[in-house]
C-alpha cells in the first residue's frame, strides 16, 4: 500500500480523496493555488504545498509544479480525482517515469478512450452497442453528406477530442449539415486544439444512463449497475440518481455484463464510467470516462462500495475486493450538484458564504469542501456541493430529499438549491418521466414538457 498520496486537485473531490486516505492510515498532501490556501482539504491534510497562482494552467494544470510537489514531500502516489488531468496519459506517464503511480487507468487507456473516435472503434471492438455513425473522423462536406444519408437525419456532430457539449451540433437537414460541421470544427480547435469531428445519429428524446466499472488490471472488473444522468442544462449533469427508475433488471444484467466483460479483456485498471444514450430499449455508447465521476456517490449509497478506496487498492497493485456476486442494489438514491449559480439563469455567483446550514438525518450525505465565512473564488468550476440522499424506493427518496432540501440553508450567494425544491416536486420528475431536453425545456418555458 501507498505510504503518501498526493491529491492533485481541489474543492469536495479533494476532500473525498482525503478522507478516504485517512480511513487507509495513508499520509496526505494538498496542492492548492494560492487562490486556495484556505480551502478545507488544505486544512485537513498532513502536508500542503502551493503549486502556484490562480489560474488553473498556472496551479493545478501545472505538471512540472505537480511533481516537484512529489518530489519534496515524498508522495509515492498522485489522485487526480476528476477534472484538471484525471484523464490526461501525458501526465500519468510523467508520473510513472519518475517512479510515483498515478491512481487511475493505464496510460493508454486514457489516451484511447479520451479520442472519442478510438473510443467507438475500441468499443465495437469490444462488443458495446454503439450509435450508428461514421467509422472515423469525416474529412470533407461530401463525405459528411454520405454518411448522414446512411444513417438518416437528423445527425450530431461531435468533437473527437470533446467533452462537456463543446463542438457538438445538430444537423436537422442537409442544408444545415455544412454550418453544423464548420461551427463544430471551430469550436473544436478552440476548446481542444483538434479540429476532428465525426458524426452519430441524432437520437430524439433519449435517456443519458451510465454504468459503473471497476476493474484491478488484471483481468478483474465488475460493474456497479447503472445512474440515470439525463437531467442536464447543455450537456452538463444536474441531477443524478440510481437505479434508472426505467431500466429493468434484465436490462441492467444485460448491458452490465457486457461491459464489465469488456473492462475484462481490456484488462483495465480502477475506476471508469460508460456512458450511454437509451432510447426504445437499446443502449447506445457514446464515451468512456477514465476517472471518477462528480456522481460516484449515488452508487456507493446504493451498493455500499467505497469507489475511492477500491480505485486506491487496486492502483497499489491489489486484486478487486469485491466479485460481481458481491454486487447487490439496495434502495434508490438522488444526488443534487449544488452550485454557486442564479437557479435559472446558471450565471456564476462567486463571494463570501454568510451562512452555511446542511442538512442531516437518516440517509443524508454532503460532500462538500466550503464552511461558513468561506470565500468561494471566481477561477475554478461553481460546484459548491453535492447533496446525496438514500432512501428503501425512489418514492422515500424524494420525500427525503424534498425534507432535505428544505434544510438547506446557504446565504452570501445565489445558488441553485431553488431549482432542485422545484424538481423534487414537480410531477413528471416523480414520475421519471424525463429525457436529455427535458430540463432545458423547463428552464425556457418555466414549466416541463416539450
Amino acid at each position: 500500500m501507498f505510504g503518501k498520496i498526493l491529491i492533485a486537485n481541489r474543492g469536495e473531490i479533494a476532500l473525498r480523496v482525503l478522507r478516504a486516505c485517512k480511513e487507509l492510515g495513508i499520509a496526505t498532501v494538498a496542492v492548492h493555488s494560492t487562490a486556495d490556501a484556505d480551502a478545507m482539504h488544505v486544512k485537513l491534510a498532513d502536508e500542503s504545498v502551493c503549486i502556484g497562482p490562480p489560474a488553473a494552467k498556472d496551479s493545478y494544470l501545472n505538471i512540472p509544479a505537480l511533481l516537484a510537489a512529489c518530489e519534496i514531500t515524498g508522495a509515492d502516489a498522485v489522485h487526480p480525482g476528476y477534472g484538471f488531468l484525471a484523464e490526461n496519459a501525458r501526465f500519468a506517464e510523467i508520473l510513472i517515469d519518475h517512479g510515483v503511480q498515478f491512481i487511475g487507468p493505464k496510460p493508454e487507456h486514457i489516451r484511447i478512450m479520451g479520442d472519442k473516435i478510438e473510443a467507438k472503434k475500441t468499443a465495437r471492438r469490444l462488443g458495446i452497442p454503439c450509435v450508428p455513425g461514421s467509422d472515423g473522423g469525416i474529412t470533407s462536406d461530401e463525405e459528411a453528406m454520405r454518411v448522414a444519408s446512411e444513417i438518416g437525419f437528423p445527425v450530431l456532430v461531435k468533437a473527437a477530442a470533446g467533452g462537456g457539449g463543446r463542438g457538438m451540433k445538430v444537423a436537422r437537414s442537409a442544408e444545415e449539415l455544412s454550418a453544423a460541421l464548420s461551427t463544430a470544427r471551430s469550436e473544436a480547435r478552440a476548446a481542444f486544439g483538434d479540429d476532428a469531428v465525426y458524426l452519430e445519429k441524432y437520437l430524439g428524446t433519449p435517456r443519458h444512463i451510465e454504468i459503473q466499472v471497476l476493474g484491478d488490471g488484471k483481468g478483474n472488473a465488475v460493474h456497479l449497475g447503472e445512474r440515470d444522468c439525463s437531467l442536464q442544462r447543455r450537456h452538463q449533469k444536474v441531477w443524478e440518481e440510481a437505479p434508472s427508475p426505467i431500466i429493468t433488471p434484465e436490462q441492467r444484467h444485460r448491458i452490465g455484463e457486457t461491459v464489465a466483460q469488456a473492462m475484462r479483456d481490456l484488462k483495465y485498471l480502477g475506476a471508469g464510467t460508460i456512458e450511454f444514450l437509451y432510447e426504445n430499449g437499446e443502449f447506445y455508447f457514446i464515451e468512456m470516462n477514465t476517472r471518477i465521476q462528480v456522481e460516484h456517490p449515488v452508487t456507493e449509497a446504493i451498493t455500499g462500495i467505497d469507489l475511492i478506496n477500491e480505485q486506491i487498492r487496486v492502483a497499489a497493485g491489489e486484486e478487486l475486493s469485491i466479485r460481481q456476486e458481491d454486487v447487490v442494489l439496495n434502495g434508490h438514491a438522488i444526488e443534487c450538484r449544488v452550485n454557486a449559480e442564479h437557479p435559472r439563469t446558471f450565471r456564476p455567483s462567486p463571494g463570501k458564504i454568510g451562512y452555511w446550514h446542511v442538512p442531516g438525518g437518516l440517509g443524508v450525505r454532503v460532500d462538500s469542501a466550503v464552511y461558513q465565512g468561506y470565500a468561494i473564488p471566481p477561477y475554478y468550476d461553481s460546484l459548491v456541493g453535492k447533496l446525496i440522499v438514500h432512501g428503501k424506493t425512489r418514492a422515500e427518496c424524494l420525500m427525503r430529499l424534498r425534507r432535505a432540501l428544505d434544510e438547506f440553508v446557504v446565504e452570501g450567494i445565489e445558488t441553485t438549491l431553488p431549482l432542485f425544491r422545484e424538481l423534487a416536486r414537480n410531477e413528471e420528475i416523480v414520475r421519471g418521466a424525463y429525457d436529455i431536453h427535458w430540463l432545458e425545456h423547463f428552464l425556457a418555458e418555466g414549466e416541463p414538457g416539450r
